[in-house]
């Protein structure tokens, strides 16, 4: 049960109205908006990571999930498994995330991911061990990409944990509608 109340999106100003007209009912929503108007600065960082980022659709949700994990954030990883449902990866590496790095069904590069997002979640600084096989399989920019998804989704975790907000129970699929991923 939330800590406090979901927030009346009767009670919001023009601005956060406008922004909840363009976001699905979910309950992490609810609850921010009690924010205001940050709210929308953290939903045009979150659709950066999600819709903008280059990055590997596979290797963010991966790292997203098990971020999550780590966080013990059941609604953060409810949300992101159903993602990356949506963009076919199988259930076995799925429930693999929660195992760690070295469960079987994942890849090299992934589980240099896997590794890379334990570290930061742990320690904030990577290793150069964790640090540098990602950076030269990625890249810089995409590097940086992974350390901002971790992050955001770190906080995302914090908030949601902080406020207790409830998994949606009414029946409706969990995770958004991306473009580009197939719908389900």
């Amino acid at each position: 049960m939330a800590r406090i109340p979901y927030f009346d999106r009767d009670r919001a100003d023009p601005e956060v109205a406008a922004i909840y007209a363009r976001l699905p009912d979910l309950n992490i929503f609810r609850m921010m908006g009690h924010s205001g108007r940050l709210m929308g600065q953290f939903v045009k960082f979150g659709n950066q990571l999600l819709i903008y980022s280059d990055l590997d659709p596979a290797l963010r949700e991966i790292a997203i999930v098990r971020a999550g994990v780590l966080c013990g954030s059941r609604y953060e990883v409810r949300q992101h498994e159903a993602i990356c449902r949506k963009l076919g990866m199988p259930e076995e590496k799925i429930r693999a995330i929660h195992e760690g790095p070295e469960a079987a069904p994942f890849n090299s590069l992934e589980r240099l991911v896997m590794r890379f997002t334990d570290d930061v979640v742990k320690n904030v600084r990577a290793s150069d061990e964790t640090f540098l096989p990602v950076y030269e399989r990625l890249g810089a920019k995409h590097t940086q990409h992974l350390v901002f998804a971790i992050g955001f989704y770190m906080m995302v975790s914090r908030f949601l944990e902080n406020f207790d907000v409830d998994i949606e129970d009414d029946g409706r699929p969990a995770g958004l509608d991306l473009p580009g991923m197939a719908k389900g």
